[in-house]
């Protein structure tokens, strides 16, 4: 028989063992997708939570974020008019008390958004006083919806440069250069303290380097100061809005050295502060 007179051979099929092989890499492929949504999915503010979830949030310490977005959640329905949060009142107020600076902070914005809760005034008013920068700040911006002055010091703190101070004795290890851009939270710094570990120094403000008092390698004690930020355009007009409605003469010559400065280049700014310096100047007359 020729090689011409052969039948061709039926091609043969794959072998079971590599089509089920394909399972175990679509279910791996699966999981990178599926994890991290539901991570995101489970701590996205933007979820609705159910008042049982809220509730349940409100005094999870384990997981601050819980706390952060059963405020935020709480904040959406005060704007929308909803009655049915206030039975949620004393546990803001309880988490303007908390440990975690990032949840007082939340609790101070959240109980700025209903100005007819005397609780929250108060609440406000105690959060002045603490010694997070930005939780101060934020109970001073929003005690001005109360028609309250009591934080017109810390409004006034906003448009100047902020002392950062070392948390520990050390020495520098190394230092953001100056003119750097930092937010809340961001690295600024790295100290050797006493015992010879490296420890990290972040920012408690957004701002930008305006001034560095130390250098690398050099001791430093505790609570000196390292640098200065000067505060960034955000900061700049929170502050200004606020003292449109609280601001006094004595805060005109402030408000002025930002009109000669770089505020002039920026077109929002600069309208806010004629509006800030009008609005002040207009309740000085009478």
């Amino acid at each position: 028989m020729s090689v011409n007179d052969k039948s061709p051979e039926a091609p043969s099929s794959p072998p079971r063992t590599r089509r089920r092989s394909t399972w175990p890499l679509i279910v791996v492929a699966a999981l990178f997708i599926i994890v991290p949504f539901l991570t995101w999915y489970t701590t996205w503010f933007g979820r609705d939570l159910s008042d049982a979830e809220i509730a349940k949030y409100l005094v999870d310490e384990k997981n601050p974020r819980h706390i952060q977005h059963a405020l935020s959640q709480i904040e959406a329905r005060i704007e929308k008019g909803d009655p049915g949060v206030k039975k949620f009142y004393p546990q803001i107020v309880n988490a303007s008390k908390s440990p975690t600076g990032e949840i007082r902070k939340t609790a101070a914005w959240v109980m700025g958004q209903d100005n007819s809760a005397p609780e929250f005034h108060q609440a406000l008013i105690g959060l002045i006083g603490d010694a997070e920068p930005l939780v101060r700040r934020n109970a001073a911006v929003q005690l001005v919806r109360f028609g309250d002055a009591a934080g017109r010091p810390e409004l006034r703190a906003m448009l100047q440069p902020y002392d950062v101070k070392s948390p520990m004795a050390g020495t520098i290890v190394s230092l953001l250069a100056d003119g750097s851009k930092v937010k809340a939270g961001g690295l600024l710094a790295r100290t050797r303290d006493l015992s010879g570990a490296v420890q990290e120094f972040r920012s408690p403000l957004d701002g930008t380097i305006g001034r560095i008092v130390v250098k690398e390698g050099e001791p430093i004690a505790a609570g000196r100061t390292i640098l200065s930020l000067t505060p960034d355009r955000a900061t700049i007009n929170d502050a200004l809005r606020a003292l449109q409605y609280v601001g006094t003469k004595d805060d005109l010559p402030l408000i002025e050295s930002f009109s000669q400065g770089s505020a002039t280049n920026d077109a929002e700014l600069k309208q806010q502060l004629v509006v800030t310096t009008r609005a002040i100047e207009a309740r000085a007359k009478n």
